[in-house]
């Protein structure tokens, strides 16, 4: 190949770009970015860059001296692939010709109807959305997130530490209940609560309220929430609608097969605009967290340099982490997959336990709760356990 296009130059996009030249590629590389930031690492962008901690520079992705010897192309969009001629055109009118292509375009955060052209009312995906909450929050009293997913549960935390009043709306019984399960997020409630963060279970929001600025949220049940910044973190949906009409697979996302390869032949999909096949869930499935980048990048890289005959390892489960308050959250696999779950050590009360979610006698997940060595044990033993179907 005598030219690989990567499109995204955030997390995925760079350390496929790595995996790229660490395997051999010596050809030319572009990297093509819809920010015009070089990249950047986004957890912290909820915590520790949040409340002032760390600046820019601490979450530079790119080492000190490193040297990809790539084509950079940042604060421009691809706004199309030819996936037969291999050409992104991109915003500047511009376009790229490459041999190989890796779409690594990420997500951008849901928005909430009515809420465009309303002061005060943020989302938090990328670093200028930190950057413009973080001044809000330095003047704001009264904080309504909505969602208690990753991002809301950590902005709730975070705000809760800067001494703002804050109220979290969750749709549903308990923060992060969609991936930890009801019984074990009770957990994560219990925390916040504990906290001070006031916690609307069960919720649904009808509108924002205010004119010109938003000054707070109405619920279905006609309960109004004053606020004074509102963040918005409902989740966030694969930037693929640049591949309409590409020949691309999409549903949510780039379809891709174990190793990232598309339909299309030398196209690659990676980081959270990939759908990968996973056979331990029988299905085409997107993983939007910084582990899951980390662990594709090279395989991807390797797909797209054999041609799609690489020899694949066996999917790791997913693993996430979350930092909220003093506590570190950390989860592997499916808890979906499990018929129970225990607590093997610790308690709720202590905020310091861990849980295993098990299929019969089979562990298919492991929640741990300030218990870092322990869970590393069980991280271990699920990510060397045999990949069975779903």
């Amino acid at each position: 190949m005598n030219t690989v296009c990567v499109v995204g130059a955030s997390l995925a996009g760079l350390l496929t770009a790595r995996a790229l030249r660490g395997q051999g590629y010596t050809g030319h590389l572009v990297l093509v970015g819809e920010e015009r930031h070089r990249p950047y690492d986004r957890p912290p962008l909820s915590k520790d860059f949040l409340r002032g901690a760390i600046d820019e520079a601490d979450i530079a992705l790119e080492g000190e001296g490193e040297e990809l010897d790539a084509e950079w192309r940042l604060g421009v969009a691809a706004t199309a692939l030819d996936a037969v001629a291999r050409r992104v055109t991109l915003s500047d009118a511009t376009s790229i010709r490459a041999d190989g292509i890796v779409i690594a375009t990420g997500a951008s955060a849901r928005t909430l109807r009515g809420s465009r052209g309303l002061a005060g009312v943020h989302t938090l995906r990328t670093l200028d959305d930190a950057r413009a909450l973080r001044r809000e929050l330095g003047s704001g009293k009264r904080l309504v997130v909505i969602g208690g997913g990753f991002i809301g549960a950590e902005v709730a935390a975070t705000a809760c530490e800067l001494g703002l009043d804050v109220t979290l709306v969750e749709s549903g019984p308990a923060p992060m209940a969609g991936v930890l399960g009801a019984p074990m997020a009770e957990a994560i409630a219990t925390l916040h609560e504990g906290r001070g963060v006031r916690l609307v279970r069960g919720a649904y929001v009808s509108e924002l309220t205010g004119t010109g600025r938003v000054d707070g949220v109405r619920l279905a049940d006609g309960t109004h929430l004053p606020a004074d910044v509102v963040v918005v973190g409902i989740g966030a949906i694969p930037n693929t609608s640049w591949l309409e009409g590409s020949g691309l697979e999409l549903g949510d996302g780039v379809l891709c097969d174990e190793g990232g390869g598309t339909r299309v032949p030398s196209v690659v999909a990676v980081g959270d605009c990939a759908a990968w096949f996973d056979p331990a869930q029988g299905g085409h499935h997107r993983i939007e967290h910084w582990t899951g980048a980390r662990q594709r990048a090279a395989v991807a890289a390797a797909t797209l340099l054999s041609g799609g005959t690489a020899r694949l390892e066996p999917a790791r489960p997913a693993y996430f982490w979350s930092d909220q308050f003093d506590v570190k959250i950390q989860f592997i696999g499916h808890a979906g997959h499990a018929d129970s779950v225990t607590v093997e050590e610790g308690d709720f009360a202590g905020h310091s336990f861990l849980a295993v979610y098990r299929q019969g006698e089979r562990p298919v997940a492991v929640l741990g709760v300030n218990q870092v060595r322990l869970f590393t044990r069980w991280r271990r033993r699920l990510e060397t356990a045999p990949v069975q179907a779903g």
